[in-house]
Order: structure tokens, then C-alpha cells, then sequence
């Protein structure tokens, strides 16, 4: 007598089981929607027995927000203080990375009321370091060479000046193109300059710019006239 085999297992189809997923993914929807808003009604009861909450909650939201205000504006000015005091001694941006030494010329520029001026040095930058616009209207495009031997150090040549001559221009737009350098120049790094209309920013200027008030475009020579009229004007 042979023993008989069980039967095989009827396998259910894969649409009954999809059909029976999306019955309860439809009933556990309807379910949630039904507790959001028996709890929605609770709450609104609560409200109701308890007007002062909502009028509670928007003083503290109001009184957050002026702090918040007050606080950001009083930063704002503080920055603006330090900015309009900033000066650099040659012998601190002489110990400067040559980074740090573009985030001072940067915050200069900013000090002088360059309120876009901004460090754009770095791997393709096409011979911009800093970028500003003055509040005459007047795009500046800058080159920094740092020197940690300051005026011991090498010499800023024309290779240089021949990179910033070729992009600031063309390719930065810019109305002013300057170099500036803690060190010093070439005299055929000056005359290049001269003949293409780039202004050099030597120790001794630089000097005079980092330790007083006077804005940069008051220091140099031949500089473009405003784009914007002044108040002067």
C-alpha cells in the first residue's frame, strides 16, 4: 500500500495578493484619517475652553522674532563698526598665508564701502583673487602677490602682471585692474603696467591704504571716472 502524497499547496496569485495590500493600505488611510481628525475636533474644543493659548503662543512667537531682529541688527552694526576701524600693520600681513593675506585686501575693500567685494582666489581663477564693485559704480578686479619676505622677497615681474592684463578685462569685466603685493616690482613689471593701464599696489601704497582711512581710489593715479553719479556731482 502506497502512501499518498499531500497535496500540493494552491500558491496564490500575485494580483489576489496585491489586491488584498491595497485593501488594507485603503482601510489603515481611511483609519488614519479618521484619528487626525477626531484629534483635530479634540483640539479645537480645547481651544475653544482655552482662547488664551493661541494669543499666548503668538506673543512669545512675536517677542522671539524682535529678539531675533534686534539681535541680527546690532551684529550688522558692530560689523560695520569694526570694518570702518579696520586696520593691518605690514608686519601682520607679512605672517599672513597668502589666503588670508586675499581675505584682508577683501575686507579693506569692504571697509572702504565695497559692500559686494568678495575672495574669489583659487584654483581657476583666470588672475582674479578679489572682486569689488566701489560705490561709484567701478568694477574692481585684484591680484594678490604675497611676499613673507615682504620687500627681501622676489620682485613681482611682468609674467604676472601679463595673466591679470589678459583676463581682467575680458573676461572679469572689470573698470579697474590692480595687482597688489607687500613686496615690490619690476621696473619692467611698472612700465608694462603703465603702457595697459593696470595700477600697482606696492608695499609702501599698500602700507599707507591698510593703516589709514583713505579708500584705495583716493591713493592711485588715473583711475576710471564713476559709473553712478555722487552726491557730490
Amino acid at each position: 500500500m502506497t502512501a499518498r502524497r499531500p497535496a500540493p499547496r494552491r500558491r496564490r496569485s500575485p494580483a489576489r495578493s496585491r489586491k488584498r495590500k491595497q485593501a488594507y493600505t485603503g482601510a489603515e488611510i481611511l483609519a488614519g484619517i479618521f484619528v487626525i481628525g477626531w484629534l483635530l475636533s479634540l483640539l479645537m474644543h480645547w481651544l475653544a475652553a482655552h482662547p488664551w493659548v493661541p494669543l499666548l503662543f503668538l506673543l512669545i512667537t512675536g517677542a522671539g522674532a524682535f529678539l531675533w531682529f534686534r539681535t541680527h541688527v546690532q551684529q550688522q552694526l558692530q560689523r560695520q563698526t569694526q570694518m570702518q576701524t579696520l586696520r593691518y600693520r605690514m608686519d601682520l600681513l607679512d605672517r599672513l598665508h597668502h589666503r588670508q593675506f586675499e581675505h584682508a585686501i577683501r575686507d579693506l575693500m569692504l571697509r572702504d564701502g565695497c559692500q559686494n567685494a568678495v575672495q574669489v582666489g583659487g584654483a581657476g581663477d583666470n588672475g582674479a583673487d578679489v572682486k569689488a564693485t566701489d560705490p561709484f559704480g567701478r568694477r574692481w578686479v585684484i591680484q594678490c602677490k604675497h611676499r613673507r619676505a615682504g620687500l627681501a622677497g622676489a620682485a613681482v615681474g611682468t609674467p604676472d602682471l601679463h595673466v591679470l592684463n589678459g583676463t581682467g578685462r575680458p573676461v572679469h569685466k572689470g573698470d579697474v585692474i590692480v595687482l597688489v603685493t607687500n613686496g615690490r616690482f619690476t621696473k619692467p613689471a611698472t612700465d608694462f603696467a603703465q603702457s595697459q593701464r593696470l595700477h600697482l599696489v606696492d608695499r609702501h601704497t599698500l602700507a599707507t591704504w591698510a593703516g589709514g582711512q583713505r579708500p584705495l581710489w583716493e591713493l592711485l593715479n588715473a583711475i576710471p571716472p564713476p559709473r553712478r553719479p555722487t552726491p557730490l556731482s
